[in-house]
């Protein structure tokens, strides 16, 4: 895939899995289990200081104990790096070298445009989506990497 990191195919996982939106205002956080092959949408991780992102994640990885962790990774349509590309890279190579646990790099593009039209079905709309948005593309990053565990990379 054009843009997609030169790493070696993710190998398969079978358990929980949480997944992550990474931006620099807000993470959005899905989790979902390879059993039943479906994401949910679980919160936002609303803050820009990165020690109080890690603890929050951390008290997320306490409470459902995930196999791995999925991030979606931004390119461009053409399937360019995009200018958030290196930034979650870092943030994907973070969580495995500071939770010890696989890290899935996911093509993320128009996970953001997937997830207000889920959230436009519910009733949700405008400005009343900001604080919903990011954990509904975090759902669709990990809704795709359900889809096709091939697709994904390790970090």
């Amino acid at each position: 895939m054009p843009g997609m990191p030169e790493h070696a195919p993710a190998f398969v996982v079978q358990g929980t899995l949480l997944a992550f939106d990474f931006g620099t205002r807000r993470i959005g956080v899905a989790v979902g289990n390879t059993l039943l092959r479906r994401a949910n949408p679980l919160t936002t991780i609303d803050d820009e200081k990165t020690d109080a992102r890690f603890a929050r994640i951390a008290a997320l990885l306490a409470e459902w104990q995930p196999c791995a962790l999925v991030v979606g990774l931004p390119s461009n349509d053409d399937g360019t790096p995009h200018e958030l590309t290196a930034l979650c890279r870092r943030f994907a190579n973070r969580l495995k070298g500071r939770f010890n646990l696989p890290a899935i790099l996911v093509d993320e593009r128009y996970t953001s445009l997937s997830a207000s039209a889920a959230l436009n079905e519910q009733g949700v709309h405008g400005r009343k989506q900001k604080p919903l948005i990011d954990q509904y593309a975090a759902q669709q990053i990990l809704q795709a990497y359900f889809d096709e565990p091939a697709a994904g990379l390790i970090a």
